[in-house]
Parts: C-alpha cells; sequence; structure tokens
C-alpha cells in the first residue's frame, strides 16, 4: 500500500498561520509562502504571482491576503504571465 505524500501547501498554510498574529499590522495585503517561510508581502494580489514565478517557476506556492478567510480555487485556475511585471 502506498503512503499519500504530503502536500506542500498544508506546511505552507501552518506557517502561515504561525505568522499570521505578526502579520496583524498589515491586513489587506498579500504574502507570498514558499517551503514554510514568508517571502513578500504585496500592496497588490497581482504582484505576489509574478514574484513566485520569476523566483521559483512552477509552484505551488501559498498566496493568502491577510485577514481574508482562505479560499478555494479550482485546479484549472493557473497564473496568467501577464500579470507579471
Amino acid at each position: 500500500m502506498k503512503t499519500a505524500t504530503p502536500d506542500p501547501l498544508d506546511a505552507d498554510i501552518a506557517a502561515y498561520e504561525k505568522l499570521l498574529p505578526s502579520l496583524k499590522g498589515s491586513i489587506g495585503k498579500w504574502v507570498l509562502v514558499y517551503k514554510q517561510e514568508l517571502l513578500g508581502i504585496f500592496d497588490a494580489l497581482e504582484l505576489a504571482p509574478g514574484e513566485a514565478v520569476k523566483r521559483f517557476g512552477r509552484g505551488p506556492y501559498l498566496i493568502r491576503q491577510i485577514g481574508a478567510p482562505p479560499t478555494s480555487l479550482p485546479a484549472s485556475v493557473m497564473f496568467s504571465p501577464s500579470y507579471s511585471t
């Protein structure tokens, strides 16, 4: 029987939740978490995936709006390079 491979986003979500108390001064901004590390706080959603792709190529990455409830997107939603700066 195969064991399930852990989802890397689960670890990133846990890291984000631990960081959340320290991010209260940035409510409404967007964070980028990759491999359990906070890589940036952004004023606009469009900036976070552009930075992630530029630095690391394909994801997955965790991008969350600070203070907003978690949102699930369908797997068919992908970052479009037209958003990058």
